[in-house]
């Protein structure tokens, strides 16, 4: 509700579109970028079929979401990531062998990024399942 002194607003009332309201966007972040990224940016966008701006968005509200919350779980990531690869290193190498064939470089390297990928969502479930008292299998310990 507006009140007005002399036909003008007073400081109380302040326009609500420049009041600040939980869960609407109101704020921008901006950078510089030169022709040819700004076409290789757009073109991504537009391949997944979004707005430039919703591309962006989602991206950089992934990457800054999946940073590891506190150093324990930076350290477990990487454990589960060592884990992983040397579980299917193993594996891959013993099929090969068995199969009378090399492990290709390719298939490392696969599995390297895979590990990668995956490891803060591993750790991040393996804590989960700890604080649920939960055992490796799922069930409760």
């Amino acid at each position: 509700m507006s009140t007005l002194v002399n036909g003008t607003p007073t400081a109380s009332s302040a326009p609500e579109a420049a009041q600040e309201k939980p869960g609407f966007r109101t704020k921008t972040i901006a950078t510089r970028i030169t022709p040819e990224e700004l076409r290789e940016v757009e073109a991504a966008a537009e391949k997944s079929g979004k707005t430039l701006a919703v591309w962006l968005r989602e991206l950089a509200l992934n990457a800054a979401r999946e940073r590891p919350a506190d150093p324990a779980e930076l350290l477990l990531s990487e454990v589960m990531a060592l884990r992983y690869i040397l579980l299917n290193l193993f594996h891959a190498s013993a099929t090969a062998q068995a199969e009378g064939k090399y492990l290709l470089p390719e298939s490392v390297v696969k599995i390297r990024d895979k590990a990668e990928a995956r490891k803060l969502a591993d750790a991040r479930k393996l804590l989960t399942d700890f604080l649920a008292g939960k055992d490796e299998t799922g069930g409760q310990k």
